[in-house]
């Protein structure tokens, strides 16, 4: 279990450490507590070696059309049944019938028209998750998508290059949507992202995290906040895969697209990584750590230099976080190292420049808290459980303001996530943020008793748009509340 002992062996800074020290005691406590009053789980499926499926890679949506500023996609959300354990099928809910969803591609400035068809048998919506789109293409929790029915989402992107992603996101359906698998990636390129060098083409790989709990027959069981039971680790929808690598340079673009489960990840040698993005885009500078810590709904963009290693070599990314056994969880995915290969991709020390901060001109508090384990079932911002019929926050259009996010559970963690908006961490529990934070931020994680303060600017769409806490699970069960900017 990580502990703040092994926070500071493997070199994180005192912001790092505030972020993720106290997880151990965290999760043991809720582990602890969830087992004493769970009944016994029914039997799970046969057992998958770890590291003997290779990793595969999403397949990239083709469009159909392209003009002169738009490119356009069609998608189907439809049930199939796929292979995720060896041998066995499982039935899932996808976007056009691959698990995970396809990957689109997409440029800054150029539109990406996206026309979603429904033919499952349940209203959906589907969120582009750190997209900064007009409230009737955002998404949202009641804009919703009935069976049978489609609509078409323009993507303006006048954004600059992130990893972003989509999901569902209808009200009381999200979290068991997503958990059976209606998520996908999103990566949007721009020009300055081309010209810095990084590793690109066949050395740029997704990687989308999620856990799941499978019974004997291999189908997903899904059961509302579920953290512990959910120990089958997932990567591109394939069991603790392998990876085969070149001796050289490799970026990796991250999304933790789990309900409940923060990983807390490093290379099992201990060498570092180097982070050069996070939710919004390009950190300022290059970030070297050991580790990675990513929360549900946030995403991590980093570079692994493999030219360290010898051929022959197997390097292990482990998780260092709970809950559930250690020999399920504590492993993610093995990368091998192949022959050394020519590599002209760089990181060069600046990646970006950040806009200045304006001045704040409103500050404003939120709660996070939800009914512990055993005592109850949902979930609140400011003491208020999501009423999609109630305003709760007012926002002066073009505005700067100062939130300060407090997780007041005792034993549960919590993430904050803004539609519409990127936001800059100011700080957490008065003290600096790390480097791997530094840059635009969509989700925000939160250990218990920890506070966060941010800073957002409200110039870009008018409307109503949610913020709530992106363990997914816990916004299905209230945790989720509705800002008017006008």
């Amino acid at each position: 279990m990580f502990s703040r002992r092994n926070a500071i062996r493997l070199g994180l800074t005192a912001g790092a450490v505030g972020a993720v020290g106290a997880a151990g005691g965290v999760f043991q406590s809720l582990t602890s507590g969830t087992q004493a009053v769970a009944a016994e789980p029914p039997a799970g499926p046969p057992a998958v070696t770890p590291f003997t499926v290779p990793l595969p890679r999403p397949r990239v949506l083709a469009l159909y059309r392209r003009t002169r500023s738009a490119d356009y996609y069609a998608v189907t959300m439809r049930r199939a049944r796929v292979e995720i354990l060896p041998g066995l099928r499982t039935e899932v809910l996808t976007y056009n019938g691959t698990f995970p969803g396809p990957t689109i591609r997409a440029r800054s400035g150029r539109a990406a028209v996206v026309k979603q068809i429904n033919a499952l048998s349940a209203p959906t919506s589907v969120h582009l998750h750190g997209g900064n789109n007009p409230q009737d293409q955002d998404g949202g929790m009641m804009d919703l998508i009935q069976p049978g029915r489609s609509k078409t989402y323009v993507y303006a992107n006048r954004q600059v290059g992130a990893t972003l992603w989509t999901h569902d996101h209808a009200h009381h359906m999200e979290s068991e949507h997503v958990y059976r698998g209606l998520s996908g990636l999103y990566l949007l390129g721009d020009e300055a992202e081309d010209a810095l060098g990084l590793p690109s083409g066949p050395y740029e790989v997704p990687l989308i995290l999620r856990d799941a709990h499978f019974d004997a027959a291999g189908q997903m069981v899904y059961t509302m906040d579920d953290a512990l039971n959910r120990t089958t680790i997932l990567v591109n929808g394939a069991p603790w895969p392998y990876m085969k690598v070149k001796a050289r340079k490799y970026r990796f673009r991250m999304v933790n697209s789990c309900n409940l489960r923060i990983f807390v990840m490093a290379l099992s040698d201990g060498s570092p990584i180097i982070h050069v993005g996070s939710d919004g885009g390009l950190l300022p500078a290059p970030a070297p750590s050991p580790v990675i810590v990513l929360s549900p709904g946030e995403r991590a963009d980093f570079v692994v230099d493999f030219s360290r290693y010898a051929p022959g070599t197997q390097v292990t990314l482990a998780n260092m976080l709970g809950p559930g056994p250690t020999e399920l969880v504590g492993q993610i995915m093995r990368f091998d190292v192949e022959e050394k290969v020519t590599d002209t991709s760089r990181v060069p020390d600046v990646l970006t420049t950040l806009p200045p901060l304006p001045t704040p001109t409103v500050e404003r508090s939120f709660e996070l808290r939800m009914d512990e384990p055993g005592t109850g079932h949902l979930a609140y911002i400011n003491e208020k459980t999501f009423d999609h019929d109630r305003i709760d926050t007012e926002i002066a259009w073009g505005s700067t303001e100062v939130w300060t996010v407090k997780n007041t559970s005792t034993t549960v963690p919590h993430n904050f996530h803004t539609h519409l908006v990127q936001f800059r961490i100011l700080e957490r529990d008065g003290m600096p943020v790390y480097p791997a934070e530094a840059g635009l931020k969509d989700t925000v994680l939160l250990f218990p008793g920890q506070t966060a303060k941010l800073q957002l600017t409200f110039d870009t769409h008018r409307g109503v748009f949610p913020y709530h806490c992106h363990m997914i699970d816990h916004s299905a069960m209230g945790m989720m509340a509705q800002m008017r900017i006008s």
